[in-house]
């Protein structure tokens, strides 16, 4: 079989598809002048606003400038408590932090990735103000139960929308189901601009207010501040481009989607494979990525961080980091998300955390392992890489001394 060479994520043959388009409206930009605002960003913010259905979006600078915006617009600050997954990109607990508030970590249902429901209501007390639920990897987080336990105990709910642009939790696009939806649009996003960008979603008009003005300054109009904001706008020339990359967003995903279904057709069962598990029910992926887990037993919750979340098969020769070099060889691009959990941060050395609390989210970080997927990727490339895994898998395990 002659090698092939597959990236984990790649942009070039979508600008092969669009490319034009969008050098058309960057052009058309660049020659009317106004770089900052105007209708591009108008059209956007409305077009952004009826695909996830709600009343208002407003573009940002980026999907973690979207969290912080949230937070403030309701008011959380210091020592205000929010809950969110141990499991997620760090800027999930970054932006808590960044306004004070303090992120008290939920553990994991290791078959999905997502925060376990049946944990939360056990971290709730009267500094608790809000929930953050993360949509991760495309997959939506149960919205019926969030939304129960925040009406339970009177809390908001910010989603973390990042990763899951027209995911849908039964007939509800995410970003819409709770009090504020916040998204990203860098450029690896199903939804991507050239460059950060980000988007708040809600249909609560006061929040709206609220955001905007937060995101230029804490000003309503010019030269006039009400309170201390950012300087957090969508540059227009994202705006032009994502308002062309709009046009192709639903295509893009449902090729995500037949991808998935390849790969869960093509790579063979092993006891040591796992596929995240799926509420087909009640959820429509979006598949910003397509992780596996690659089973570790030598986990030890006794071991330093140093060592437990080392990527370097020299280092730590776990069946994952074998696999990913042997695939690697074979020109077979992976990456691994999350290789360190937010709790195992030196940013967050002083928090002391505890560890057997989430112990599901360290030992997940040792098996994730996220193949190719991007909507472009060819069924024989899929082919190849599905071959391979499983003739690679097998050979790990023998040179492991690992027993199916």
């Amino acid at each position: 079989m002659k090698n092939m060479q597959i990236p984990p994520f790649t942009l070039e043959r979508q600008l092969q598809e669009i490319g034009s388009d969008i050098e058309d409206a960057v052009l058309k930009v660049l020659k009317g002048g106004q770089y900052i605002g105007g209708q591009e960003i108008t059209k956007f913010e409305e077009n952004f606003a009826s695909l996830i259905g709600v009343n208002h979006a407003i573009g940002c600078n980026s999907g973690t400038d979207a969290l912080i915006l949230a937070l403030r617009a309701l008011n959380i600050g210091v020592g205000d408590e929010v809950i969110t997954s141990s499991f997620s990109f760090f800027a999930t607990a970054e932006a808590i932090s960044a306004v004070g508030a303090n992120p008290v970590l939920v553990d994991i249902d290791p078959n999905d990735y997502l925060i376990n429901i049946d944990l939360i209501e056990r971290e709730i007390n009267s500094q608790t103000k809000a929930i953050m639920p993360v949509h991760l990897f495309g997959n939506a987080v149960n919205m019926t139960s969030i939304k129960s336990l925040a009406i339970k105990y009177d809390l908001k709910i910010i989603e973390d929308c990042a990763q899951a642009t027209c995911t849908m939790w039964e007939n509800s696009k995410v970003g819409s189901i709770g009090d504020i939806g916040c998204f990203s649009f860098f450029p690896t996003k199903n939804l991507g601009a050239a460059g950060d960008g980000g988007a708040v979603t809600t249909s609560d008009q006061n929040i709206a207010k609220k955001v905007r003005e937060l995101a230029v300054h804490g000003s309503p109009k010019r030269y006039h501040h009400n309170q201390i904001g950012y300087n957090s706008r969508l540059d227009t020339l994202q705006a032009a481009v994502l308002n062309i990359k709009i046009k192709s967003l639903a295509k893009w995903i449902s090729n995500r989607q037949k991808i998935a279904k390849n790969y869960f057709d093509l790579l063979e069962n092993n006891s040591f494979m796992h596929f995240p598990k799926i509420d087909f029910e009640s959820t429509s992926h979006s598949w910003n990525q397509f992780v596996i887990k690659l089973k570790n037993d030598n986990y030890d919750i006794k071991n330093n961080y140093s060592e437990l979340f080392e990527t370097d098969f020299n280092k730590n020769n776990s069946l994952r980091n074998l696999l990913k070099l042997r695939l690697s060889e074979k020109g077979i691009n992976s990456i691994i998300y999350y290789p360190i959990p937010i709790h195992a941060q030196i940013a967050y050395k002083n928090k002391k955390f505890s560890r057997t609390k989430l112990i599901n989210t360290e030992r997940v970080c040792t098996e994730v392992l996220s193949l190719p997927m991007f909507p472009e990727i060819s069924y024989e490339e899929q082919v190849y890489v599905s071959e391979n895994f499983n003739i690679i898998l097998k050979s790990c395990m023998n040179e492991l001394q690992i027993c199916a």
